[in-house]
């Protein structure tokens, strides 16, 4: 059977609703937090030359950045169907590729030609060092995408907060440029101790950050759900964190080649105003905002809020239907979706929360929602009597629901 044929047999056999593979990503300079549900014994799976696995990658038609021990298709999800008695698996970026605005509706496919955001949960045991996602200017000089991102910190998944659950976001008011100048120019001399010049803030599960392009920030260690635009640029600017060196490499990660070397190429990539912004806490900072007054929505059955809301690029809700309660969601776009917690129906699909995942196990916790079922409605049946279902929902750019 083509590529074209499991599409159409994959989208008619959940009625406009795909179901979705896990996707594993490791991170060599990342040690786990052990919080994605991953067996223990499959942290190191694809050895300890590629690090642990941090990352489960979502919805994602956006290949892995590794180097170059990056595995084939990695950070790319599968779409799971079947045919005949067997489980086929294909990829969802070949999907879209051929069916296009079917999946996830024309306003996307005319403008992007692709599915243009992704979501991952990252999970650290401790902080990520300072860095920098490029702007579209800037990451076009190496033939990517700018990246703007967000973060939120689901409360299912963050049972311990890591070893530093404090996030570095911008840099201190009054910091200058010759000050990151000489950070950056010290990065192979040990701690070149760029965070003195930033500021850190606690992390809350169930709340979340948002993060555009050009703005220096250190992920702290909790664990995170984080819907992005598809792109995997990045530049990291600390060289020591948490007793870890930071390659060289890596400082220059995000520079086209004729400008390694060229401090101020990576000052450029700064977003200045942003760092420097004296409300990073106000303007930065997401709590949940109910998508409709709360006790309309829990007299219906469910309770709706958005949690990442301060991009155009994408936008997340998270949905909890409550127990022994049988609701019709609509939405106005295709989004993926992520099963946090309780166990259902979801259309055709059974759907459930898997306690613990082996690498390469498929489970029902991860969807795609095609702009058509979207917009007819989602219908989704809890039937527990003491248990919610909570589901994140991931949706690209121009959301027209995210009027706030």
């Amino acid at each position: 059977m083509g590529t074209q044929q499991q599409a159409e047999k994959a989208l008619e056999q959940g009625n406009g609703i795909l179901r979705l593979a896990p996707t594993w990503v490791p991170r060599s300079f990342c040690v786990p937090g052990r919080r994605i549900k991953l067996h223990p014994d499959d942290y190191y799976v694809l050895g300890g030359n590629r690090g642990g696995i941090d990352e489960r990658w979502l919805s994602s038609t956006t290949p892995a950045k590794n180097g170059p021990l990056t595995g084939v298709n990695e950070g790319l999800s599968p779409v799971v169907f079947k045919d005949g008695g067997q489980e086929v698996q294909f990829l969802l970026k070949d999907a879209i590729d051929i069916l296009q605005g079917r999946i996830i509706g024309d306003r996307l496919w005319n403008q992007y030609h692709s599915w243009p955001m992704y979501s991952k949960f990252f999970d650290n045991m401790g902080p990520l060092p300072h860095h920098v996602h490029h702007n579209d200017e800037k990451a076009a000089l190496i033939g990517q995408l700018g990246k703007p991102e967000a973060y939120y910190f689901p409360p299912q998944l963050n049972n311990h907060g890591g070893d530093f659950p404090y996030t570095f976001m911008g840099l201190a008011p009054g910091t200058t440029r010759a000050q990151i100048r000489e950070c950056l120019k010290n990065f192979t001399k040990g701690d070149n101790k760029i965070t003195n010049l930033s500021q850190a803030y606690l992390l809350e599960p169930g709340t979340g950050w948002d993060v555009p392009p050009g703005l220096l920030h250190a992920p702290g260690s909790l664990c995170t759900y984080e819907p992005q635009k598809a792109s995997d640029v990045f530049a990291m600017y600390q060289s020591l964190v948490n007793e870890a060196i930071i390659p060289e490499e890596l400082l220059w990660n995000g520079t086209p080649k004729e400008s390694i070397g060229d401090y101020e190429a990576l000052l450029d990539v700064i977003d200045w105003d942003l760092n420097l912004d004296t409300h990073q806490y106000q303007n930065r900072f997401m709590a949940p905002k109910p998508v409709r007054p709360k006790a309309d929505m829990e007299a219906q059955g469910y309770i709706e809020n958005w949690i990442c809301y301060k991009s155009d690029a994408f936008g997340a809700k998270e949905l909890t239907v409550l127990p022994g309660q049988t609701v019709t969601i609509k939405d106005s776009a295709a989004y993926g979706i992520i099963v946090m917690q309780g166990h259902g129906k979801m259309g055709v699909w059974d759907i459930e929360t898997p306690a613990l995942i082996r690498y390469g196990q498929l489970t029902n916790d991860e969807f795609f929602i095609s702009e058509k079922a979207a917009m007819e409605g989602v219908k989704i049946v809890n039937g527990s009597a003491t248990d919610p279902i909570v589901i994140l929902k991931h949706f690209g750019p121009g959301n027209p629901d995210m009027v706030l």
